[in-house]
């Protein structure tokens, strides 16, 4: 791989025997088995998302992707979910090999999981929650920053990996905001040893998500995003929409975080399923305005990896 010979290979790589060390999203209705076994057939870390999956419908889709790909792939299991501590009995009885968390505590995750063998990589938004989960037996982290799609934290990725980088002594993969070989190069120098890519893989080829709400990714600029939901103590960034302009109408106007949570249910699918793009939930971080096409998995990580490579040569020359 050329990449290798630009970098040494990374904890994560030998960790999860990936070719490239790259992770696909866990984004609830678009990471699916397709997508997921498509990323780890292209050399980096395919994840399927539990969400709020029913149980037999996850145990459908890790099957799936056992029979589509015999390279490692993950479940991430969303822990504010009702369905989490199905979704861990589901994870144990296919033996995943990896799983990543979000969204809580993954104490129990470890506890149940790590004595199967399951590698365990929560995400986290800030330097007390690397530790706290470092304490608990996670093998790495993912630090995800405020740019990211979906639910965030509030630090950005240029101030949190760094310090997570040095507070921890597992594996730091960097998330939020990347999306081009620029991305990639930065995420390691911040010191990253591993990264995570979300909306640039919601307009993979083998995405499920609707093709409107990929146009709507394709076609965003650098503001096309806004975060609501923060009065709710769960911000959530997506692009701008009908629905966004009326979540914050109703924060302003201090409505009941049920009448809130009524607005957003069922909007994340109707979205990626119905291609409903203006009540739909259109999750994406901010690098959608750095998406430009559809294309196929493993040629985003490709790509990914080879703008890497250029732009490290192209420092090389500029420090000779």
């Amino acid at each position: 791989m050329r990449w290798m010979r630009m970098f040494k290979k990374t904890r994560i790589q030998e960790l999860l025997g990936l070719e490239y060390p790259i992770f696909q999203g866990g984004m609830a209705w678009v990471a699916n088995a397709d997508l997921a076994a498509a990323v780890s057939n292209g050399g980096g870390l395919g994840v399927i998302a539990a969400g709020n999956m029913p149980p037999e419908l996850l145990d459908r889709e890790i099957k799936r992707a056992k029979s589509m790909t015999d390279r490692p792939f993950a479940v991430n299991i969303m822990l504010m979910s009702p369905t989490a501590e199905a979704a861990i009995e589901v994870v144990a009885e296919n033996r995943v090999p990896v799983v990543t968390t979000g969204a809580g505590s993954p104490g129990k995750v470890i506890e149940r999981l790590k004595p199967l063998g399951t590698i365990i990589i929560p995400v986290i938004a800030s330097v007390a929650h690397a530790k706290r989960v470092e304490k608990q037996g996670a093998d790495a982290v993912v630090a995800e920053g405020t740019e990211a799609g979906g639910h965030i934290g509030e630090l950005t990725t240029m101030v949190l990996v760094p310090q997570v980088a040095d507070a921890v002594s597992i594996p730091v993969v960097a998330a939020g905001g990347i999306a081009d070989g620029r991305g990639v190069v930065a995420a390691f120098a911040l010191g990253a040893e591993g990264v995570q890519v979300g909306t640039r893989f919601v307009c993979a080829v083998e995405s499920p998500a609707h093709e409107a709400y990929k146009r709507m990714i394709i076609e965003a600029t650098d503001r096309s995003t806004v975060v609501t939901g923060r009065t709710t103590g769960h911000p959530v960034r997506c692009i701008k929409n009908k629905l966004t302009r009326r979540f914050e109408e109703m924060e302003a106007a201090g409505v009941s975080l049920e009448e809130l949570e009524a607005l957003g249910a069922g909007k994340l699918r109707a979205a990626v399923t119905d291609g409903d793009v203006e009540w739909g939930s259109v999750m994406a971080g901010q690098s959608a305005g750095l998406v430009k096409k559809v294309q196929p998995a493993a040629e985003i990580i490709k790509e990914l990896f080879s703008d890497a490579e250029r732009i490290l040569r192209g420092l090389e020359n500029r420090l000779e």
